[in-house]
């Protein structure tokens, strides 16, 4: 995709999931560390379970809240750290709907959705 900046809207269900007819997905669940990661983003954000913005993109925007740093490639997926939390988690190949190859760093910001 050649867009700079991308967007998602997740919500929770068993796990944080979320759905991009534009590429195809469906309840595509956020696991490995992933999930703890998002609780933090949206901790801020009233009701985010039933769904919240997150932006994204392979360059830094404006009032990022996580700066992710591409560790390893592990089962087709890869695994990011968020230094300053000290916490690590895997991107499964559905980045790869986002992106050609993960890139070096993912920086992400989660938003409440307007009403």
């Amino acid at each position: 995709m050649s867009n700079a900046m991308m967007v998602i809207f997740p919500y929770r269900e068993y796990t944080w999931v979320f759905d991009d007819e534009q590429v195809g997905l469906v309840r595509e669940p956020f696991v490995s560390g992933i999930p703890e990661m998002i609780d933090i983003l949206v901790k801020d954000i009233p009701n985010a379970e039933k769904g919240f913005k997150l932006l994204f993109s392979g360059n830094p925007f404006p009032g990022y809240q996580a700066e992710l740093t591409l560790l390893r490639q592990e089962y087709n997926g890869n695994w990011y750290r968020w230094e300053s939390n000290n916490m690590e988690g895997w991107l499964c190949p559905a980045l790869f709907k986002y992106f050609s190859e993960a890139p070096m760093k993912l920086y992400c910001k989660a938003e409440k959705l307007r009403s």
